[in-house]
């Protein structure tokens, strides 16, 4: 009995400390601002939702003890290295070199590569000493030699200097770039034009502008590099199709408006194509992308780097070549680097498109704006093309010529440009590439020894020449590029002189395949 009285006599005292702790504990609690809050959101989860109540407190007790718990490593058997040995790792490390080794391509260029002292007319003289035909240049209509364009450029250096050294919505602007636009957006038939100092920066600034993360592009598979590189810094979904396909294209159209559909986006989509290929020399089918790109809701980005000036009636390009409104595509840009002897790139398009682009275009924004000689030489350029349409008619006389010496008369190489493309892209048969087994880097170098015979016998050409995929940030190769023999033709060659110098590269071509087992 004794003992029985003693626990309990021990568990009323206990308890009595107990509840004495709690209670000084609640008052100390209840003293702390917000506290009745607290007690209130307590009560109140426990009655509606005990299951919650019992959840949180089980966090708040999982993170007490994460907090208060010993830092570990997370990487088990991890190597502690002394001060010595740190020291010898570093003093080891090379740091990879910032520049790759040269491609055996690489350094034949360098090697090989010809240096013309004074203009590239069609007859140049080279650093050698020796004079050949130039059919390396793109000095379509002679232009570079045209003593009314070098009196009107220096007439123009003296009055404006040597550029404006400013972008042009920072006290870049001119008047002479004013009417250089004007007269663009009038030779095209668009109602606005925004001129860029750089051709290359057009395409890839233009894009890029309008389209933005979340947007989609659908584009040709052989698009140019400034139009990669427009792709891929606008960091849209980019869909391609098979170059030139136009069933392809449908197919990737059709595709991209019923996921859209599914998932009830409504985006900014594009089509984006070239006139004229740069890497394959063949033409778009304008027309039924036109109609595919009504009929599916897109907007239409057009580079007529290569087309503007050269193709149509008047040098118009692609559009008046194959009879199409320039106000049924979206955004037209081209070149006035080529065919038109000056410098710059432009975007033709409505009122809309081209103020956009006055704020929105980073090669227009920040960079210094075109120099005043480029803008009237361009602008000379445009009327000479509409007053002396002879200029035209006889490049692709010359254009003819070429091609009836080379594309059905050479068994080894055949021309993927349009007839009217006055670069002529020369690549391997299908049969000789089988025959001889050629790989990609035996075309290459067979056609590097086809450019080098030429220049021997007097004729300078190139071959086509493209980055790989890595530079233009894809992963890997959307397109593989056929090596090719590249010829450019221009106006200031003779009937005669053409037919010779067209001649002298088939005999090269000759020669030198047959030379391959």
């Amino acid at each position: 009995m004794a003992t029985t009285s003693n626990l309990t006599t021990a568990s009323d005292v206990l308890s009595t400390h107990i509840f004495s702790i709690l209670n000084s504990v609640s008052e100390q609690f209840h003293k702390l601002p917000g506290s009745a809050i607290f007690l209130r959101y307590v009560k109140s989860s426990y009655q509606n939702d005990p299951v919650r109540s019992a959840v949180e407190l089980f966090l708040v007790l999982f993170a007490i003890r994460y907090l208060l718990a010993r830092s570990y490593s997370t990487k088990p058997g991890k190597v502690r290295l002394t001060e010595e040995e740190i020291d010898d790792l570093v003093d080891e490390w090379q740091p990879e070199p910032l520049v790759g080794k040269n491609t055996i391509f690489e350094d034949a260029d360098l090697e090989k590569r010809a240096v013309i002292v004074g203009p590239t007319g069609p007859k140049c003289r080279l650093q050698t000493g020796r004079t050949v035909t130039n059919l390396a240049s793109y000095n379509f209509y002679n232009l570079v030699s045209n003593e009314q364009l070098k009196e009107r450029a220096i007439q123009t250096l003296r009055t404006y200097g040597v550029g404006p050294c400013g972008p042009p919505g920072f006290y870049g602007t001119q008047d002479v770039h004013m009417k250089i636009e004007a007269d663009i957006a009038a030779f095209l038939g668009t109602t606005a034009c925004i001129i860029y100092a750089q051709a290359f920066s057009a395409a890839s600034s233009v894009i890029p502008a309008f389209s933005k993360r979340g947007d989609i592009i659908v584009a040709d598979k052989a698009v140019n590099y400034s139009i990669r590189k427009g792709l891929q810094i606008s960091r849209s979904q980019v869909r391609w199709y098979e170059h030139g396909d136009m069933a392809d294209l449908e197919r990737v159209l059709a595709r991209v408006q019923k996921e859209q559909a599914a998932k009830k986006q409504l985006t900014r989509r594009f089509i984006v194509t070239e006139g004229l290929f740069e890497n394959t020399g063949d033409m778009v089918d304008l027309p039924k992308i036109i109609e595919l790109k009504l009929k599916y809701k897109f907007r239409l980005i057009l580079d007529e780097s290569w087309s503007f000036g050269v193709l149509g009636r008047t040098g118009r390009g692609v559009t008046e070549h194959q009879h199409v409104d320039a106000a049924e595509v979206d955004m037209i840009i081209g070149s006035m680097a080529g065919p038109l002897t000056a410098a710059g790139g432009f975007c033709a398009g409505s009122d809309e498109v081209v103020e956009h682009q006055r704020l929105s275009a980073a090669a227009y924004t920040f960079s210094a704006a075109l120099p005043a000689m480029s803008a009237v030489t361009a602008s000379e350029t445009l009327t000479m093309l509409q007053t002396q349409p002879d200029m035209i008619t006889s490049l692709r006389e010359n254009t003819r010529i070429m091609w009836q010496q080379l594309d059905p008369r050479s068994d080894w190489m055949t021309c993927t440009s349009v007839p009217e493309n006055p670069i002529m892209m020369m690549v391997f048969k299908a049969d000789v590439i089988n025959s001889k087994r050629l790989s990609l880097e035996d075309q290459t170098l067979l056609i590097q020894d086809i450019v080098d015979e030429c220049l021997a016998q007097g004729v300078l050409v190139t071959r086509a020449k493209a980055l790989s995929a890595a530079a233009s940030g894809a992963k890997s190769d959307i397109y593989t590029h056929r090596p090719a023999l590249k010829i450019c033709l221009t106006n200031g060659l003779s009937k005669k002189e053409v037919e010779k110098a067209g001649t002298t590269v088939r005999h090269a071509i000759t020669k030198i395949v047959t030379k391959k087992k």
